[in-house]
């Protein structure tokens, strides 16, 4: 489900599975679209845009929640303005201890969050009638989750067997993934629904573990940082060896103007994966079916809409 309505997951072709195009860290109370000027955004997003479509990309995936950030229109007009297949969510995001939470999810019960949700989907974001094509939350790390954090897993879990979309959880390298895949068993949901968000500083070993349980594990932090590109390369051979590349997804965490700050702030291009990644990866015997694997096949597999129950 794109900006601009439903497409087959085929169409989606080589794809970032996990970026940003705005990024507002103001908190939950503050935000809105008073804050930013889309034309200004536009002008300097859309020429990242594009230089990701001439390496080839024809979709990204846009992971900014609502009270983050997160806007339909400047994703539809940036479509239209590229040509690139853009893709923004629903969901709450739990992480940075809920400054992004609205005052009245707190007390919502979790059908009350997931109605919420699902109505998106049925019927739009706001009166845009622009759809999300997936469920954004987030939770802070640990080992436990707390028991708003909770809510929101369980919200995302009933909105994922009410609509098919499939739920990106940021998380990052910590046992709360595996508390909430224990969510989704709970729940009935499959872990194949489930995406593993900031999996990258993960220890193989977890990698490896969730994704023989069905979760997808997402490496999406690329930085022009060589220890970390290396670091990268290394978990996703590591992965590959154990006959698992069917389960990972790769992307940048790129981007990302931010309200406030001059001309938007410093942005992380979305090229990185292309530049900077894949070469290390074919230098560590990757071929072009791997690469399609992890870039065409993986994310249309991930993010196509169907109900996964186990």
């Amino acid at each position: 489900m794109t900006v601009n309505g439903k497409i087959p997951a085929a169409d989606l072709g080589r794809s970032l599975s996990h970026e940003h195009v705005l990024v507002d860290f103001i908190g939950a109370k503050e935000t809105g679209y008073h804050r930013w000027d889309r034309k200004e955004v536009i002008e300097i997003v859309l020429p990242h845009l594009m230089d990701a479509k001439r390496l080839g990309y024809r979709s990204l995936f846009e992971c900014t929640p609502a009270f983050l950030g997160r806007d339909p229109r400047l994703l539809k007009e940036l479509s239209a303005a590229s040509g690139l297949h853009l893709v923004t969510n629903t969901g709450y995001y739990g992480a940075r201890q809920n400054k992004f939470i609205p005052e009245e999810a707190f007390d919502a019960t979790v059908d009350e969050l997931a109605e919420k949700w699902i109505e998106e989907f049925r019927s739009g974001i706001e009166d845009t009638r622009i759809k999300p094509g997936f469920i954004k939350i987030a939770v802070d790390r640990g080992d436990q989750l707390s028991s708003f954090h909770e809510k929101l897993v369980r919200a995302a879990c009933r909105t994922h067997l009410a609509t098919g979309l499939t739920i990106a959880s940021h998380t990052g390298p910590t046992n709360a993934a595996f508390a909430q895949a224990s969510i989704l068993q709970e729940e009935g949901v499959a872990p194949e629904a489930f995406i593993w968000v900031h999996a990258t500083r993960a220890s193989p070993e977890n990698q490896i573990k969730a994704a023989n349980m069905g979760l997808w594990i997402s490496i999406d932090n690329q930085r022009e940082n060589a220890a970390l590109l290396k670091a990268n390369a290394e978990r996703l051979a590591k992965l590959k060896e154990a006959g698992l590349l069917s389960r990972v997804l790769v992307s940048q965490d790129a981007g990302w103007y931010s309200p406030g700050e001059p001309g938007g702030g410093g942005f992380v291009p979305y090229t990185l994966v292309e530049n900077a990644l894949l070469p290390l990866l074919r230098e560590a015997g990757f071929e072009d079916a791997d690469i399609e694997q992890l870039l065409v096949k993986n994310p249309a597999e991930a993010y196509g809409i169907r109900i996964r129950q186990p």
